[in-house]
């Protein structure tokens, strides 16, 4: 029975790892909550929430395979360079020694069924040039391949959560390298835990099967008007110049270019008739993001006040 079967999360203290381990539980699954810090203060909440909460590193292979024993599954993701939270010194090189750490303790411990959160556009090596992010995650769906492990592949795109903080939102403006009139596709993260539980609980669909996910598809102009209803507050939309980025990183650039070419090309009808409850940009805002963008603002301005 699912309430028997444990699944161990790697990264549950971050941002996908921690709503796929609350819909997990919120489902019936035992969870094995893996974080290399058990004594934080999102640790705690997780085993308030009912998970069991284990120290493991993805750099630290034997406790991986200590954590991962005896699971029946594993849910895995590893950071991106450049993404929010990130530490600076993190590598691509890294992400992927990371992802292939943890495919091969599930595949040491016999996992019966391996759920890897990659990125949309993984594996277009053969019609285009990618970011270096999509090639580190196309690089440990080979290995997760090659091990032979019964997988399933979730390609998000990029997290509605993003526009909460300082990766986008500076000075009272959304800002980005994206081009303002140009479509990109966006999803809310929760969506990623109710993908990973289907997954999970409906093995003979799901093993096998890579999927890419998104729900959303608007221009970055639209989504500044869509935030600034919605908060009650005018946010103005500016464009970084490309050339400002590529100063600070050509990955980075390399990776917005892409984008504004359209990067993203998930088929948003066809995620939303496997997920019908998928959320648009509207409502996600309406149910969290909304009031997350006002407090991250208000702390803005109480900041520059105390200056």
């Amino acid at each position: 029975m699912q309430t028997e079967k444990i699944i161990a999360v790697v990264g549950a203290t971050g941002l996908q790892g921690g709503v796929v381990t609350a819909q997990l539980l919120a489902d019936g699954w035992k969870v094995r909550a893996l974080t290399r810090d058990p004594g934080s203060e999102r640790s705690a909440a997780l085993a308030k929430a009912g998970a069991q909460v284990i120290r493991a590193e993805m750099d630290d292979v034997a406790s991986l395979n200590a954590a991962i024993e005896g699971a029946y599954g594993v849910f895995s993701v590893q950071p991106t360079v450049g993404s929010p939270g990130t530490a600076p010194n993190f590598t691509a090189e890294d992400e992927v020694r990371w992802g292939i750490n943890v495919a091969e303790a599930a595949h040491a411990a016999d996992i019966a069924h391996f759920v890897f959160t990659s990125v949309s556009g993984a594996g277009r090596h053969e019609t285009e040039m990618l970011p270096q992010n999509l090639v580190s995650k196309w690089r440990i769906e080979q290995r997760i391949a090659g091990l032979g492990l019964p997988a399933t592949i979730l390609r998000p795109v990029s997290f509605m959560e993003n526009y909460t903080g300082g990766y986008h939102l500076h000075n009272g403006t959304l800002a980005s390298p994206l081009i303002p009139d140009v479509p990109q596709q966006i999803m809310a993260v929760d969506d990623v835990g109710v993908f990973a539980a289907l997954a999970f609980a409906r093995p003979q669909d799901w093993i096998g099967r890579q999927i890419e996910l998104a729900g959303d598809r608007l221009t970055p102009l639209q989504i500044a008007a869509a935030i600034a209803e919605e908060i009650g507050c005018p946010l103005p939309y500016v464009q970084i110049p490309i050339e400002t980025v590529r100063q600070v990183s050509e990955d980075f650039a390399f990776a917005n270019e892409w984008l504004n070419a359209g990067g993203y090309q998930a088929d948003i009808p066809a995620v939303r008739q496997i997920h019908p409850g998928l959320m648009d940009l509207r409502t996600w805002l309406t149910r969290t993001g909304g009031a997350q963008i006002s407090a991250f603002l208000a702390a803005q301005r109480a900041e520059k006040q105390d200056a």
